[in-house]
């Protein structure tokens, strides 16, 4: 048997660009001398669908889609990801669901048994879980088709194993499967191949099949999916691997290995390099999904905006970005040199748009209200936000989509300003901490050519520059101890004594926590960030603004 994995970057909710997505790759695989193609999870819809799955005309639409494309499917078998409607009079109405088509004809429908709710998963708001195994016979095999978590119930899926009490792939191989099948829409997250191989390869040993795994590719809203499929045989070796972060068609032989011409050869990419894929990609679709040709950003000379700069050049074309400096009187020569040296080494339109006069024009409105106050951060918040003001005015005359430049380390403690430095359409790095945007800054400057940013932006003290001498310093921890503490805290949900025993100073601990915990309105109004960590900021954690727990610890004074 000859298995095809067409790994596609659907676009959620275009059924019809979808639908011919599937027809195109199954074409291609038929060429190949494919007898079966495998195709993502709800490769029909794309990815999380969301909430159109509460339309009702959405559904009968995919549907209508799914027979269309069953109408142009010949000899060789098709595994189609689709919404079936429930028969049950009780329950939710749909289900998450795989169509095996052939000869014109659906053969068989198989509907996911394992829903996941946890992150940035909700699929128990929508569906049903499938009942018992489904084995089904193709071409002399038969074949346990299985949906993403269907295969995530194993010890080796980590602290997401105990939260099912069945094992699909344990009741497939039971009821007689030969070759199990994976359709998955699984997120790239920093190491996560690994632990998907580690986890496929498990079951392959454990229950001596091969396990074909399809993985969706492509940025959807948040989320980027990083393809990288594979086939494993029943000792748990790769025999093929589809490229990572961009579609893909390759064929195995099971049992076997790869074939030739378009069989699937490539290599998973180090850490480093995967990041600055997932977030080129991410960019990419967002802006392309979205409807946006073109971005613009503010850059201040520093390593966030010279890193976004760089993502932004790659995802589109340099005659696609616009890099806007606004100076203030804070703002030294050397950070207007940098940014412009940015600029010229990637190619881009630069603009100077000063807001020393705007700012001093809005001091002079406020000074009557603000009469007898001192200055504090509200002067200094203004000029973010006129810089905020002068890169939406732009997207809205020339069609910009504005990326925003903030990291994880700053949104997480609030070290950003509300409608300004945050706004903005896409907040590309708002998931890298400090600490990996400088590591990922200098794995962009290694593999150039000409490294774009200039030596000094890496050396330079960070700052706002919304004040005389200022620095992140004099507000916060150096980053490597507020990244540490930060990684505890909002990813591993370690309690302040915890991260104290970890070795970390308890004040700083304290203040660390007070600011995650007292910003969320911010990150509630902040642009869609790309997910590239194991616990983003965004839908995938949802903490209430108007709270009052306080974590109990003896640090807090």
């Amino acid at each position: 048997m000859k298995i095809a994995l067409a790994q596609l970057n659907p676009t959620v909710g275009d059924l019809e660009g979808n639908a011919g997505r599937i027809l195109k790759a199954y074409r291609r695989a038929v060429d190949l001398g494919a007898d079966l193609v495998v195709t993502p999870e709800l490769s029909l819809l794309g990815y999380p669908p969301k909430d159109l799955l509460l339309k009702p005309r959405f559904v009968a639409d995919n549907l209508a889609a799914l027979d269309r494309v069953a109408k142009e499917v010949g000899r060789t078998g098709l595994v189609v990801g689709f919404v079936d409607r429930t028969k049950a009079a009780r329950g939710l109405p749909l289900h998450n669901a795989a169509a095996l088509v052939a000869e014109g004809r659906i053969l068989a429908r198989k509907y996911k048994s394992l829903l996941p709710t946890y992150d940035v998963f909700d699929e128990r708001r929508y569906f049903e879980p499938g009942g018992g195994p489904q084995v089904v016979g193709f071409g002399g095999l038969k074949f346990g088709l299985s949906i993403c978590e269907d295969i995530w119930s194993q010890e080796e899926a980590g602290p997401t194993s105990r939260f099912y009490h069945g094992n699909p792939v344990a009741d497939l191989v039971k009821a007689g499967a030969e070759v199990l099948l994976n359709m998955s829409a699984s997120p790239f997250v920093m190491g996560k191949f690994a632990q998907r191989s580690a986890l496929i390869r498990a079951q392959a040993v454990k229950y001596g099949r091969p396990v074909v795994y399809v993985n969706q590719v492509g940025g959807n809203d948040e989320l980027v999916f990083d393809g990288t499929s594979f086939a494993m045989d029943a000792a748990g070796r790769i025999i093929g691997q589809l490229r990572a972060f961009e579609e893909d068609v390759g064929v195995v032989e099971i049992p076997g290995g790869a074939l030739g011409p378009g069989a699937p050869g490539a290599e998973t990419p180090p850490e480093m390099e995967s990041l600055r894929r997932a977030l080129v990609l991410g960019t990419r679709d967002y802006m392309g999904k979205c409807g946006f040709r073109t971005a613009v950003l503010g850059m201040s000379g520093g390593i966030d905006s010279s890193l976004v700069a760089c993502l932004a050049v790659e995802a589109v074309g340099p005659e696609h970005v616009v890099g806007v400096a606004m100076p203030s009187r804070f703002s030294s020569a050397a950070s207007l040199e940098d940014a412009r040296a940015v600029a010229e080494g990637l190619g881009i339109r630069f603009l100077v748009v000063p807001i020393e006069e705007p700012h001093r024009a809005l001091e002079a409105v406020l000074a009557e209200p603000f009469a007898g106050c001192r200055p504090d951060t509200t002067e200094e918040n203004l000029q973010a936000r006129l810089r905020g003001t002068i890169l939406m005015a732009l997207s809205n005359k020339f069609g910009h989509l504005v990326l925003s430049t903030g990291n994880k380390s700053e949104l997480a403690v609030g070290y950003c300003t509300l409608y300004g430095d945050m706004a903005g359409g896409l907040a590309a790095i708002s998931d890298v901490p400090k600490t990996l945007v400088y590591e990922l800054a200098r794995h962009i400057n290694a593999a150039s050519r000409k490294p774009p940013i200039p030596e000094r932006v890496f050396t330079k003290a960070p700052t706002a520059e919304l004040r005389p001498n200022q620095t992140d310093q004099d507000s916060l921890p150096p980053y490597d101890v507020l990244d540490g503490i930060l990684d505890l805290y909002v990813r591993q949900e370690r309690s302040v004594d915890e991260i104290v025993g970890a070795g970390y100073d308890p004040k700083v601990v304290a203040q660390v926590v007070r600011l995650v915990d007292r910003n969320e309105y911010k990150r509630e109004q902040a642009a869609p960030g790309l997910k590239v960590t194991g616990r983003a900021f965004g839908f995938g954690r949802r903490m209430p603004i108007a709270q009052r727990y306080e974590p109990g610890n003896r640090h807090t004074d």
